[in-house]
């Protein structure tokens, strides 16, 4: 059996580095296991020394590996090509039809477009990054609380600018998943296996497993992924000694740029690094000793600088204005479905989109559908390399995953159990009380792909070693991988024609209404069933400010003031709560004096210019309500209807009275 991999030998990048060791079927297995728990644990393939003489290692020297990006071959070009293709084939209905959204989850895709002008904002306008008053103005939204994606938008700001912020998105969307599959296959070919084929196929299930597929619809911060594979590579690559503070300041500086993308998936990455790193330094402590010295000594290194980093925008987000303490309990409760470990997504080519979703909580959560083909060969191939203790470990952080993400109350098949889960004594905690308990499942996807390549790698090195078997080893491989993962193959994303942007904004007519001092409500008022106006506020670069809000905001609740969890929607006001309603369909109430005082008040606080309303559902119920409430009719202009208030808003003594005409 052949494992080959790269050390120092004294030449330059350029020269012919010394042939791989054979290592003969006959020997004993043990020694080759022991090198593929060496090689995860060094982020590198096991080394090829001759016999008698030290690794670098060894001597106490640090080692020398290859760097990453060196120069790629043309199967590297190849398998990278591979990850664009699949990607924009996902992601080809937003490509095709740009006048179309995301049919599963379109107000998330709404708040990243504005999120996107956020970021464009700020390099332009000089805009504060970390808070704004654009959206539920005047108490705006705290960016770092509500995943501002910094880290992309910013560095989008030329496409966003040029080509506007929906077209941005599915940039955005698109090289998340393409460069997430480059990176991981660099790192896996690089450093863990060195079969491209075994790396490429690892790389493919990390990229595109069914979970990342399904937030896909909807959450691109969660899908950027292409950081995860290089904190894993230089975390473990911590233990060389002698560069504590060059491995160090690396890392640090990926945690950072992780952190302004998404803050869940690294805070998952730092779980599973922790555990696996901790078993991992008990089980090497005799064979090599000084690595947890060498380790935490770059950790501390990497800690220092992201702490310095983020203290600032980290204190905003917990301490800042609009911060929140944890998610609501109802949000707190999303866990996985037991069964669904075993069942096909509806976004993968053995699910049923004809069947309602019953095992996840909406279609953008589906983050445990595995299917039975790969849930086999994933505890196959455990038990096949069960020597290791890296191989062991992944599958133990597996279970522990799945485990945290049934939740507080284990369900199965849609049923509750009653049986608690280990997230009943977790949810509480601080920083845990902001997790949704079904994503960490999505944490194990990268687990069954880092198994599954070192798993193609052992076949191919058995193939090779023993020509004898090579045909029946090669088959059962390709069968064994074609069952697991045929049937979890993508489908594209689903849109559906999106609003558009009304006239009234695209025009500019919006400008003789809202200003500084003014900003435009529209009804109903922006939520999680209605984002469009969020995209308008998008359009305009956010020089449209908008009252009301589709974001993660403190919960005020006179009833309980203690109570600073999350909702989704800023606080209940009387004319907000009115329309939205109405929107529903439940019946328009008498309009009453108070209830023109509490509207007067409403667009005050508001600090209204003009309120407009769109063609849409129940549109003639809240048109007529509006104007029983303002005392006058809307003009129709720029595909609105639009009432300018600034009148009563400015004048302090002006009362809303009955409609004065028909």
């Amino acid at each position: 059996m052949t494992i080959t991999g790269f050390e120092s030998t004294g030449q330059s990048a350029g020269e012919n580095v010394l042939p791989p060791r054979q290592v003969t079927a006959a020997e004993d297995l043990d020694a080759e296991l022991r090198a593929l728990e060496d090689g995860i644990a060094t982020a590198a393939p096991a080394s090829a020394v001759p016999a008698g003489e030290k690794t670098d290692e060894q001597a106490g020297e640090p080692v020398r590996r290859r760097p990453l990006w060196r120069a790629l071959t043309w199967q590297d070009v190849l398998a990278i090509a591979s990850f664009l293709a699949v990607a924009l084939f996902v992601t080809a209905p937003l490509w095709l039809n740009l006048d179309h959204e995301l049919r599963d989850d379109p107000q998330d895709q709404a708040f990243f477009e504005w999120m996107l002008a956020h970021g464009a904002r700020v390099l332009t306008d000089g805009a504060y990054p970390f808070f704004s008053d654009r959206m539920n103005y005047p108490d705006g939204v705290n960016m770092m609380a509500n995943t501002s994606v910094l880290a992309v938008s910013l560095p989008l700001t030329p496409v966003t600018l040029l080509f506007g912020p929906h077209v941005a998105f599915n940039v955005f969307l698109t090289g998340a998943l393409a460069l997430t599959g480059a990176s991981w296959y660099l790192v896996l070919a690089r450093r863990l296996v060195t079969s491209r084929l075994a790396a490429w196929v690892g790389a493919l299930l990390c990229t595109f497993a069914p979970s990342m597929i399904s937030h896909a619809a909807g959450h691109p911060n969660i899908v950027s992924q292409f950081l995860v594979p290089l904190i894993i590579w230089r975390t473990l690559e911590l233990r060389v000694p002698g560069r504590a503070v060059r491995n160090g300041l690396l890392l640090g500086g990926l945690l950072i740029w992780q952190a302004f993308i998404n803050l869940e998936i690294l805070f998952m990455t730092a779980v599973g690094l922790g555990v696996f790193c901790a078993v991992l330094a008990v089980a090497r402590r005799k064979r090599h000793r000084g690595e947890t010295f060498a380790f935490l000594r770059g950790l501390a290194v990497a800690g220092i600088l992201a702490l310095a980093v983020l203290a600032y925008p980290l204190s905003v987000q917990f301490f800042g204005p609009q911060s929140y303490q944890g998610l609501a309990e109802s949000v707190r409760a999303f866990g996985a479905d037991l069964g669904s470990f075993t069942a096909y997504s509806t976004h993968s080519v053995a699910g049923r989109t004809d069947l309602p979703l019953t095992l996840a909580q909406n279609p953008s959560e589906q983050n445990a559908f595995f299917g039975w083909g790969l849930v086999v060969l994933f505890f196959g191939l455990i038990l096949w390399m069960r020597r290791s203790a890296a191989v062991l470990t992944l599958g133990a952080l597996a279970v522990l995953f799945a485990a945290m993400s049934l939740g507080p109350s284990v369900h199965l098949d849609g049923a509750d159990t009653g049986v608690p889960g280990i997230w009943a004594f977790l949810h509480h905690l601080p920083v845990l009380n902001s997790a949704v308990p079904t994503r960490w499942a999505m944490a194990i996807a990268p687990i069954v792909g880092i198994v599954l390549a070192l798993g193609c790698q052992r076949a191919a090195d058995l193939a090779r070693t023993q020509p004898h078997t090579r045909g029946p080893i090669r088959v059962a491989m390709i069968t064994a991988v074609a069952m697991a993962l045929v049937p979890i193959v993508p489908l594209q994303l689903a849109t559906v024609a999106m609003e558009p942007v009304p006239a009234f904004v695209t025009s500019g007519q919006w400008q003789r209404y809202v200003d500084d001092e003014h900003t435009m409500v529209t009804l109903p008022l922006p939520d999680s069933s209605y984002p469009d106006p969020l995209r308008w506020s998008a359009y305009t670069g956010q020089d449209l400010r908008i009252a009301g809000a589709y974001a993660l905001l403190p919960t005020q609740n006179p009833q309980d003031p203690a109570d600073h969890t999350a909702a989704f929607a800023p606080p209940w006001r009387p004319t907000s709560g009115l329309m939205a309603s109405i929107r529903q369909g439940n019946p328009t109430p008498e309009v009453t004096a108070a209830r023109r005082e509490m509207t007067l008040a409403d667009l005050r606080y508001w600090k209204a210019g003009v309120v407009v309303l769109t063609p849409q559902t129940r549109d003639v119920e809240m048109l007529r309500t509006m104007s029983d409430l303002l005392g006058f009719r809307p003009t129709w202009t720029g595909g609105v209807w639009m009432w300018d208030v600034r009148d009563l808003v400015d004048d302090p003594d002006a009362v809303l009275t009955a409609e004065a005409s028909s």
